[in-house]
C-alpha cells in the first residue's frame, strides 16, 4: 500500500471547507471499495482534492490536463499506423513459425514511429489533399498515440491463422482465401462489438486502471515531455534522460545474456557445481525443477509474463502464493503414452483423421504430465472463481454502471473526455451483425462440420465473461483465459470434430480476448485523450489490414518455403505453436475430454477444480469481512488460480525473479522512496522492455540469422558460458526413476 510522499502531506492541508467533497460520494463513485488493496483511503482523497485520479499509479504517469486543438486523426498518423500495422504485422507472422522466434513488440512500434514522425514534420511540404494537410506542423504525442495503436491492435499473430496452419499440416486441408480471409476477420473483429458494453464498465471508472497501459504512457509523455500531477517536485534527472540511460543500459546488456554469456539468463549457479546430481538439480535447476537458485541476470526471463514493474504487488503475491503451491514439483511439458515416449497421436486416428477406438485401446490412453495437469485444473477453478469473485466484489459498481450515465463519473480522465463525440451503439452493432455474417458464411459454405448453434454459443460465453474477466484484468493486469473451457465444452458437446473443436475455441476464447484488446486501447486513449471516434476507426480499420497481411505472409511462406512445418526444416520454421494447436485439435477434438476427465477417467479428480474455484472466493470474501483491515483483504483467488496461465511454457525462471523484482519495486520502493517511484518507475519499466526488443532484433538480424546461424558457432557459442546451463539433469529432464524395458503404467484396460 502506498505511503503519501511528503509533499503530498504538505498538500493535503488545503482548506476543506473550499472543496466541500462528499466523501460517501467519492467511495460510491470515484472509489467504489475503499478496501481495494490497490489504493490507501488518504492517497485516494488527495488525488480528487487535487483534481486528478485517486489512484497514485495514474497520477504518475498519466497527465490530468488536455489540449482538444492538438491534431489527432491526420494523413500523417494515419499513412504511420497503417505502414506499421502491415510492416509488424507481417514480420511477426513471419516469424511465428519459425523457433527460435523473434518478436517484434508495442514499444518498438511506439519508439519507432517517434523518430519518423518528427522527420515526416521536418521535411515533407505540407501540400493539401482532399482538404486535408500533408504536414499539420509538429509531431503531437495524440498522433503518435494514435499512429502507435493502430500498429499494435494487430501486430501478434491472428489466433485464426493457427486453424489455417493446422487445416493444411494435420488435416490436408487447403481451402482458398476467401475462407480464411472470412474466419480471420470474424475472429479478430466480432469481439471489438463488445466496446460499446465493456468501455461502461471497464474504461470510465477510475478504480479501472489497466495498470499495463502505465508503462505505454509513461513512455509517451516522456518522449513528448508532457508534466504530470503525481510527480511531485522531485529533482535530479529528467524523465527523458533517464528513459535514455536506462534504454541504453538495456540495449547493451542484454547482448550479454541474450548471446555472448547466455548462463547469466538460466543462472541455476547450485547445478553447475553438481551437474549429474539428479536432486539438486530437481532443487536448484530453472527449466525442469523448483527454480531454488532464484536469480537470473535477464530482463527477458524476467519479464516474460509481464513487466513486474507494472503489475500491483498485492497482484504479485496472489500470483506468487499461487506459484509456489501449486508448481514447485517437478514436471514436464509434453504429453506421453504408457511407455514414457512422446504420444504419437497418428496411430489413433483414421486417414479422415476420425478418432479410431480401436487403435487407441490398441495403443495407449493419453498422459499428461503434472504441468498440464495442475494448468487445466487452475483453469476449469479461474472460471467458476472470476463468476463468484466478480459477484462478491464488483456487483455493486456492475449495478452502478449500469444505470449510471456516462458523464456522471468524477475524475478528472471522464471530465477530459465527456468533451469529445462518444462512438454510436450503432457502429458496434454494424460490426458485429457484419462479422457474425462473415462466420456463418465461413462455416456453412466450407466443410467445417461445425454448427451454427455452436458458433452462437461460443460468442454468448465470450460475452458472458468479458466484463468479469476484464474487471480482474484492468486493476490486476491478468486475464483469466477461455480456451481450455472452451475446449472442454465443445469436446463434451460435438466429439470427433477437430476443425470444429478449433473453431469453437477461437470464437470463445479470442472474441472476449480482442474485446479486451480494444477496451485496454480505448481506455489508453481515455489516458491520452484520443478522441473515441478516432480510435475506433483507428482500431477496426487496422485490424482488418493486419489480419489481411497476416494471411498473405502465411500463404507465401507455405508456397515458397520448402518443408514447411517439418522438425528438419533447415531454417528453422518447424511451426512449434501450429504442433501445439493440431496435437490439441487431436486430445480435445478426437479423442475427446470423456475419455480423459469423465468419472473413472484417469484425469477426473480434476474435474473439482470447478466447485474448488467457486468456493474459496466465498471463503476469503467472508474472512475479509471478520478482519476487514488484515491481509486477507489482499486475496485474490482468480489471480491465483489464473496467475500461472504461462505455465508451460513459463517455469520458476520466470516467476521466481519475477516475483523478487516485483516486491523490491513495487512494496520496497513504492514504500520507502514514493517520489522516486513515482517520477521513474514505469519510465524504467518502459525503457527495460524497450531495450530488450531493440537488443533482440539487432541480435537476430546481425548475428543469428545471416549464414543460417553460424556466425561464432565455433567460438562464441560454444565457450562454457553458453553451455554450462544445458549440461546437467536438469537441462536433460532426467527422472528420478526409469520405466523398466518392456514395461508400461497406468491402467491396463482403457477405451
Amino acid at each position: 500500500m502506498a505511503t503519501p510522499s511528503p509533499e503530498r502531506k504538505e498538500d493535503s492541508s488545503i482548506d476543506k471547507e473550499k472543496h466541500e467533497l462528499d466523501l460517501k460520494e467519492i467511495e460510491a463513485v470515484a472509489l467504489p471499495d475503499f478496501d481495494d488493496p490497490n489504493i490507501d483511503r488518504e492517497a485516494a482523497i488527495q488525488g480528487v482534492l487535487e483534481d486528478d485520479s485517486p489512484y497514485p499509479e495514474v497520477r504518475s504517469a498519466v497527465a490530468n490536463t488536455d489540449d482538444p486543438s492538438i491534431p489527432v486523426s491526420t494523413i500523417r498518423s494515419w499513412t504511420l499506423g497503417l505502414i506499421w500495422a502491415i510492416i509488424i504485422a507481417g514480420l511477426n507472422q513471419f516469424f511465428f513459425f519459425r523457433y527460435p522466434s523473434v518478436t517484434i513488440t508495442g514499444i518498438v512500434a511506439q519508439l519507432l514511429i517517434f523518430p519518423l514522425g518528427r522527420l515526416w514534420a521536418k521535411v515533407v511540404p505540407n501540400v493539401k489533399i482532399f482538404g486535408l494537410g500533408l504536414n499539420p506542423g509538429p509531431f503531437t504525442i495524440k498522433e503518435h498515440v494514435l499512429a502507435t495503436i493502430m500498429a499494435i491492435v494487430g501486430a501478434y499473430s491472428a489466433y485464426a491463422t493457427d486453424i489455417v496452419a493446422v487445416q493444411r499440416v494435420f488435416y490436408n486441408q487447403n481451402y482458398n482465401f476467401s475462407y480464411q480471409w472470412l474466419l480471420v476477420m470474424s475472429t479478430q473483429l466480432i469481439g471489438f462489438s463488445i466496446g460499446g458494453i465493456a468501455r461502461r464498465f471497464l474504461v470510465q471508472p477510475p478504480s479501472m486502471i489497466w495498470p499495463a497501459n502505465l508503462v505505454t504512457c509513461a513512455l509517451f509523455n516522456t518522449l513528448h515531455a508532457q508534466t504530470y500531477a503525481g510527480m511531485g517536485n522531485r529533482g535530479g534527472l529528467s524523465r527523458e534522460r533517464f528513459f535514455l540511460y536506462a534504454l541504453l543500459g538495456s540495449t547493451v546488456w542484454y547482448f550479454f545474456p541474450g548471446y555472448l554469456f547466455q548462463a547469466l539468463s538460466y543462472f541455476s549457479w547450485v547445478t553447475w557445481i553438481a551437474p549429474n546430481n539428479i536432486p539438486v538439480n530437481q532443487m536448484f535447476g530453472y527449466v525442469h525443477g523448483l527454480g531454488m537458485s532464484l536469480i537470473t541476470f535477464d530482463w527477458a526471463q524476467i519479464a516474460y509474463i509481464g513487466s513486474p514493474l507494472a503489475t500491483p504487488w498485492w497482484a504479485e503475491a496472489n500470483i506468487a502464493v499461487g506459484f509456489v503451491f501449486f508448481f514447485c514439483r517437478i514436471s514436464g511439458r509434453g504429453s506421453y503414452d504408457n511407455r514414457a515416449e512422446t504420444y504419437d497421436v497418428s496411430k489413433i486416428v483414421n486417414p479422415d483423421s476420425t478418432f479410431n477406438q480401436e487403435a487407441y485401446e490398441a495403443y495407449s490412453p493419453l498422459f499428461i504430465p503434472t504441468t498440464f495437469a495442475i494448468s487445466y485444473g487452475l483453469s476449469f477453478a479461474s472460471i467458476t472463481a472470476t463468476l463468484t469473485h466478480s459477484f462478491l466484489y464488483f456487483r455493486k459498481q456492475i449495478w452502478t454502471q449500469a444505470r449510471r450515465a456516462m458523464h456522471e463519473q468524477p475524475d478528472i480522465h471522464a471530465r477530459l473526455m465527456s468533451r469529445y463525440a462518444q462512438v454510436p451503439q450503432w457502429w458496434y452493432l454494424i460490426v458485429f451483425l457484419s462479422m457474425f455474417a462473415c462466420g456463418i458464411i465461413c462455416i456453412e459454405v466450407w466443410d467445417t462440420k461445425f454448427p451454427v448453434q455452436w458458433f452462437i454459443l461460443a460468442l454468448v460465453i465470450a460475452f458472458f465473461y468479458v466484463i468479469p474477466i476484464g474487471m480482474i484484468q484492468a486493476i490486476t493486469n491478468q486475464q483469466v483465459g477461455l480456451n481450455v473451457i472452451t475446449e472442454l465444452i465443445i469436446g463434451y458437446g460435438h466429439p470427433g470434430r477437430p476443425i470444429a473443436m478449433m473453431m469453437f475455441k477461437t470464437w470463445g476464447y479470442i472474441t472476449m480476448a480482442q474485446a479486451l484488446t480494444f477496451t485496454s486501447d480505448f481506455k489508453l486513449g481515455h489516458y491520452m485523450k484520443i478522441p473515441p471516434r478516432s480510435m475506433f476507426f483507428a482500431q477496426v480499420i487496422a485490424a482488418a489490414v493486419a489480419g489481411t497481411t497476416q494471411l498473405g505472409v502465411q500463404a507465401w511462406m507455405f508456397s515458397n518455403i520448402p518443408n514447411m512445418c517439418t522438425e528438419d526444416q533447415k531454417d528453422g520454421f518447424i511451426c512449434p505453436s501450429t504442433e501445439v494447436f493440431g496435437t490439441a485439435s487431436i486430445i480435445w477434438g478426437v479423442i475427446g475430454p470423456a475419455r480423459q476427465f469423465s468419472k473413472g477417467q484417469v484425469y477426473y479428480a480434476l474435474c473439482f477444480f470447478f466447485l474448488v474455484g467457486f468456493v474459496t472466493p466465498v471463503i476469503g470474501w467472508l474472512l475479509n469481512r471478520r478482519w476487514p483491515n488484515s491481509w486477507l483483504r489482499y486475496l485474490n483467488f482468480p489471480v491465483i488460480f489464473s496467475g500461472t496461465g504461462y505455465i508451460p511454457p513459463a517455469s520458476a525462471v520466470n516467476y521466481v525473479p519475477w516475483a523478487i523484482v516485483g516486491f523490491i519495486f513495487q512494496y520496497v520502493i513504492r514504500r520507502r522512496h514514493f517520489s522516486w517511484w513515482t517520477k521513474y518507475n514505469y519510465v524504467l519499466s518502459a525503457a527495460l522492455d524497450a531495450g530488450v526488443a531493440l537488443a533482440v532484433v539487432i541480435i537476430f538480424f546481425v548475428l543469428q540469422y545471416p549464414m543460417n546461424g553460424e556466425i561464432g558457432k565455433e567460438t562464441i557459442q560454444a565457450w562454457w558460458g553458453n553451455t554450462i546451463y544445458t549440461e546437467n539433469a536438469d537441462a536433460k529432464a532426467l527422472p528420478m526413476k526409469v520405466l523398466p524395458e518392456g514395461e508400461f503404467f497406468g491402467p491396463r484396460v482403457w477405451q
